[in-house]
């Protein structure tokens, strides 16, 4: 791999010059290449993909510099984004991984809600970004249940349908879809800030013991759909929602709608990686629509 494009792109987006000493690739990612570049006194962190897919790395580029914004929470800084003529590239600051524990827990549950403090009058982003490599979109609606049905959930099932997936799934798709409103009954969530994609894998903790999160598909939505992520692969602790739920209560249907906004991340699984989460899919929908009647 020639490194000279991304090393200029660094000392323009720096101003320092940077010359690549020495290149690790690191593991992790399904999606992407990943390396950590040295250079003389810095490191930094970058990852690979085709050349068509440069605008997934601007999306997550502007994703960080929303998060970073927000002074709520720590992110990895986004240096610069860009192309060459066999990829496209994605530099970000280079961060060394510690070892979480209950107090990193308990701040990271903080942290979180006050980026959900973060408000915008509309639900939605000023761009599409991308879920895992499927495109994500992120239409501005003033309603939410308009918003999760026909940016998430329904653009989901057209994919599924596209994907061979049709004849029992779409039933029960468009039946839930129908009576979506019935989940939001005496609710009304503000858009807030989402990091979008909140799993396990998508947080870690610095050296300092300081909560970071990575890799966003940041939008303005219901902050039960971070929460609700959390819980969907496990791997977050109880000091965590403790301290989530001390520092700002979540609403009683919100049993009912984590398995609504999960059921985002399950179809989309079943577009990425095929039909065995198609059993998982339809029992979901089956519980959501037990609830509704």
């Amino acid at each position: 791999m020639n490194w000279q494009t991304i090393s200029e792109h660094i000392e323009a987006a720096t101003g320092q010059p940077f010359t690549v000493l020495s290149s690790q690739a690191v593991g992790g990612g399904d999606i992407n290449s990943t390396f950590r570049l040295q250079g003389r006194d810095r490191s930094y962190f970058v990852k690979l993909n085709r050349a068509g897919l440069a605008a997934m790395f601007e999306a997550e580029f502007e994703g960080l510099k929303e998060l970073a914004s927000t002074q709520a929470l720590r992110v990895p800084a986004a240096i610069t984004a860009g192309s060459t003529t066999d990829h496209a590239f994605l530099v970000l600051e280079n961060i060394e991984f510690g070892s979480s524990n209950r107090a990193s827990e308990r701040l990271l549950g903080q942290q979180l809600a006050r980026l959900h403090a973060v408000k915008q009058p509309y639900f939605g982003w000023h761009r599409d970004n991308t879920i895992g490599s499927t495109r994500q979109p992120n239409g501005q609606y003033p309603d939410w249940p308009g918003f999760w049905r026909e940016q998430r959930l329904g653009f989901q099932l057209q994919l599924a349908a596209a994907n061979g997936h049709g004849g029992r799934l779409q039933a029960s798709g468009e039946r839930l879809l129908g009576d979506l409103d019935a989940l939001f009954d005496g609710y009304a969530p503000e858009p807030a800030l989402l990091h979008g994609d909140l799993w396990a894998g998508n947080a870690a903790v610095d050296k300092q013991g300081l909560p970071v999160i990575f890799d966003p598909a940041c939008y303005y939505g219901d902050r039960e759909a971070d929460l609700a992520m959390t819980e969907l692969f496990g791997g977050f602790g109880r000091d965590f929602y403790a301290a989530y739920r001390d520092a700002w209560p979540l609403d009683d249907g919100y049993r009912v709608r984590k398995t609504l906004y999960n059921l985002y991340h399950i179809l989309n699984h079943l577009n990425l990686f095929g039909g065995g989460y198609l059993r998982q899919t339809e029992s979901m929908m089956a519980q959501l629509q037990a609830e509704v009647g």
